[in-house]
């Protein structure tokens, strides 16, 4: 790629905000009106939205269930420190304050 010039360094900066949806709507019209007239940068846009369709793809498949019940009872058995209180997760449905 041969870009390099200060818009292209601005444009490739917000890229991923602009791919996102995650700039305010003055900034995603300055990138958008550069990947209009700037085929690198264009190159570049087209590049990260097949790679961002593929690991979607790729992440459609559910986890195995065994997987998906370990996941959630190692989630289950976090301590979180709240201000000082510990609070225990012991089960899904039951919650110790510890003092």
């Amino acid at each position: 790629m041969s870009c390099d010039g200060p818009d292209c360094s601005d444009a490739l900066q917000n890229l991923y905000l602009f791919i996102d949806r995650e700039i305010d709507d003055a900034s995603c019209e300055d990138v958008q009106a550069h990947l209009d007239s700037c085929s690198d940068c264009l190159t570049e846009y087209d590049l990260e939205q097949v790679v961002r369709s593929l690991v979607s793809r790729s992440c459609q498949e559910a986890a195995p269930e065994p997987l998906r019940q370990k996941v959630l009872q190692s989630i289950r058995a976090v301590q979180v420190e709240i201000d000082g209180t510990r609070v225990t997760r012991t089960s899904y449905t039951e919650t110790r304050i510890i003092e």
